[in-house]
Parts: C-alpha cells; sequence; structure tokens
C-alpha cells in the first residue's frame, strides 16, 4: 500500500501572502517563483484536488507521473517526493503532509471516462478534464490542451489490486488535512478542485479546498 510520511509544517496561515478558497468543481492556477511555498488544505476531508505542475518558463515541460514514480520507486507521493517534469527538472518538493500519501496513477476524470466507468448518461456531468481545458483557455498562450498529462491527485485514496488493476476507495484524508510543496524553480500550477460525483474519491460530495502560499 505505500508508506505514509506524515509530517506537519510549521508555516502559519496568518503569514502566507495568497490565502484563497476554490469551490467544488472549479479550478485555479498560479505561477509560483523559486522557493514559494504552497499549501492545498482539504477543507472538509475525502476531497480530491486534481494537480498539474509545468516549467512556468517552459510549459510544454509539464510534470510526468512516469518519470517521479521512477525516481522515487514508489507509486505515491508524500513528503519527501520530488515531483518531475518530462525533462527530468525537479518542479515542486513535497516539504510537508498530513494526509500521508496521494494518487499520481489514477489520472483525471473526464466526460469520456465517465461514461466508460459509469454510464453513457453521465456524459454531460462536469469533470476535472473539462476544468483543466478553461483554466488553460482563460490563462491563453501558450498553454493548450495538448499540455494536459497524467496528473496528480492530492488526497485521493487509488489502492492497487494484488492483480494489478486500481481502485478509487474511499479517502484517507480528513478536514484540514493538508499537503504543502516548495516550488524548486518557476513553476506554473493548475488545479481542478474535483468534481467527482460517481465513485468515492470525494466521498460522493465533492467540497472546497484552501491555497495558501508563502515566500519561503
Amino acid at each position: 500500500m505505500g508508506s505514509f510520511n506524515r509530517v506537519e509544517s510549521t508555516r502559519l496561515p496568518e503569514a502566507a501572502i495568497y490565502n484563497e478558497v476554490v469551490l467544488a468543481g472549479d479550478g485555479w492556477m498560479h505561477d509560483l517563483e523559486p522557493g514559494q511555498v504552497l499549501r492545498i488544505v482539504d477543507l472538509e476531508g475525502n476531497q480530491a484536488a486534481d494537480t498539474l505542475f509545468f516549467d512556468a518558463d517552459n510549459p510544454e515541460d509539464h510534470y510526468s507521473a512516469v518519470a517521479t514514480i521512477t525516481n522515487q520507486q514508489n507509486i505515491y507521493l508524500t513528503t519527501g517526493s520530488v515531483l518531475l517534469a518530462e525533462s527530468g527538472k525537479e518542479l515542486v518538493k513535497i516539504v510537508a503532509d498530513t494526509c500521508g500519501r496521494h494518487d499520481t496513477v489514477g489520472g483525471s476524470c473526464s466526460a469520456q471516462s465517465n461514461t466508460v466507468r459509469y454510464a453513457h448518461e453521465k456524459l454531460h456531468m462536469h469533470n476535472c478534464r473539462d476544468t483543466f481545458m478553461l483554466q488553460l483557455a482563460q490563462r491563453g498562450e501558450p498553454y493548450n490542451k495538448r499540455d494536459l498529462a497524467p496528473n496528480v491527485n492530492f488526497f485521493m485514496n487509488v489502492p492497487v489490486t494484488p492483480e494489478g488493476g486500481l481502485k478509487f476507495d474511499d479517502g484517507i484524508s480528513s478536514p484540514g488535512a493538508y499537503v504543502e510543496m516548495q516550488s524548486v524553480g518557476r513553476t506554473a500550477v493548475l488545479i481542478s478542485n474535483c468534481p467527482q460525483l460517481n465513485n468515492p474519491c470525494n466521498a460522493y460530495n465533492p467540497t472546497p479546498i484552501r491555497v495558501l502560499i508563502w515566500n519561503n
């Protein structure tokens, strides 16, 4: 199941230079400067925050789940994990985590995956891929849909079965749990606060998250 590495942060919310709530189903995109620290807070527990990272100066060099997993030899992310780009460049490092581990193999929900996994009548439902694409469209060039890649699912519990399959199980997060990461260079962060209603990743009830940023 992978090891848990829960580490609390010493950073105080009142010292943050940025503090916003992202509602369930909404998206968020922001550039981090070198050394800045981003905290994502699961306000009510069992909420999935689908997240992508980009080299802000070279957006084509986006987060690579394969490079990250290979480098750390673990499919789960937690304190100490270094998230790598396709080029092998370090994007962010997880410096605190009170949840314990996070998924980076389950991918994001889309209209197409909702129909395949659940039912054709789910096609119209709000999904993370659409949220990602909306945020990229609002950001504009040089970002576009080609920049979508396998993402991180913070707070999401996706165990691997003995047969090698994936399960979407109840979350291991709790109200107020957070993950905190420090940017190595200039890193663009794209979040879809998952609206999924068809599996337990959000406890069938999508809820808000909070994002905070410190200068160091």
